[in-house]
């Protein structure tokens, strides 16, 4: 087993959905991958930054759930980082309602020693200077993955390049992809991609899937249909979770491994959107997951005779 790393966000937000709305509840990058990933009991931590305005009981949960938070700066007098929005009754868009940086603002990363020798890296969506500095802290990770969006392409693109060019996985949506290569097709924008550093390129497709590309090698995985989509605030965190999760638990880190670690993520993604916030990622038990996995399997599995 690996030591894993997270760097993301620990943050409140306040969502709206058609199902209904929230005040301030728990929610940031790394809450989801941590929560996510810790499903794999790996040696977890999670570098951050939050107020003294950030409720103990939110880092108590964080540590009964085996993640460490030696990383998680408590500013004194400091606002906790603040997100609120509203999706669409497609749930597909959203709009951003709120957005206060607050003590994220002025994040410099420390990753504990503890750590710096992790074998497993997850950037989670951040400034990438942010990300690059974590990198910067650590001895030799033997997979480092990266997750970004379209805003750091939009406003921080040199510094955005120059993460991705240091890191070994990248996981980004459809639309993402599309921005940062240039490329309407998504083979041809994996490949692009592909060249700016990282071997292996996912892209993720929410309701639709997931896409695993690696040199000449291509895996889907499919996302579960769902009855139901509540709030899919943290869904994409958690597929990250998941992937980084199982990746840090086998200490595999090969193109075969990789579609599993893609389906585990996926698994568990399709749980997040179930209730607001981290709320159905809590109170997730091992049996719950096992028994999604073989939705999974038979959801994928067939025979077919070729003539």
């Amino acid at each position: 087993m690996s030591k894993l790393l997270i760097v993301g966000t620990v943050a409140f937000d306040a969502i709206e959905t058609p199902f209904g709305k929230t005040d301030k509840i728990l929610g940031g990058a790394g809450t989801y991958i941590g929560l996510s990933a810790s499903q794999f009991n790996v040696d977890s931590a999670v570098v951050s930054v939050v107020g003294d305005d950030f409720p103990q009981e939110y880092l108590d949960l964080l540590t009964k759930n085996n993640i460490n938070i030696e990383g998680i700066e408590v500013v004194p007098g400091g606002k906790t980082f603040f997100w609120s929005g509203r999706y669409h009754n497609d749930l597909n868009s959203r709009d951003t309602l709120d957005t206060q940086l607050n003590v994220l603002a002025d994040f410099k990363p420390v990753v504990p020693n503890e750590y710096k020798d992790a074998e497993i890296v997850m950037l989670g969506n951040l400034h990438p200077l942010v990300q690059l500095s974590v990198l910067e802290q650590l001895e030799s990770p033997k997979l480092a993955i990266l997750d970004t969006m379209n805003f750091w392409m939009d406003n921080a693109l040199e510094d955005l390049m120059k993460v991705i060019n240091k890191v070994d996985v990248i996981t980004i949506n459809d639309e993402e992809a599309r921005q940062l290569s240039g490329e309407y097709s998504l083979a041809k924008a994996a490949k692009k991609i592909a060249t700016m550093g990282p071997k292996y390129v996912v892209i993720k497709k929410g309701e639709h899937g997931a896409l695993l590309f690696h040199e000449e090698q291509v895996f889907f995985a499919p996302a579960l249909p769902l009855e139901e989509v509540f709030d899919p605030t943290g869904a994409g965190d958690t597929f990250a979770g998941g992937f980084a999760g199982y990746i840090a638990k086998t200490g595999d880190i090969s193109f075969e491994n990789m579609k599993n670690a893609i389906i585990y993520g996926s698994n568990l993604a399709s749980f997040c959107v179930e209730k607001f916030g981290t709320e159905r990622m809590v109170e997730l038990s091992g049996e719950e997951i096992d028994s999604r996995l073989e939705e999974f399997k038979k959801l994928t599995q067939f025979e077919i005779a070729l003539t």
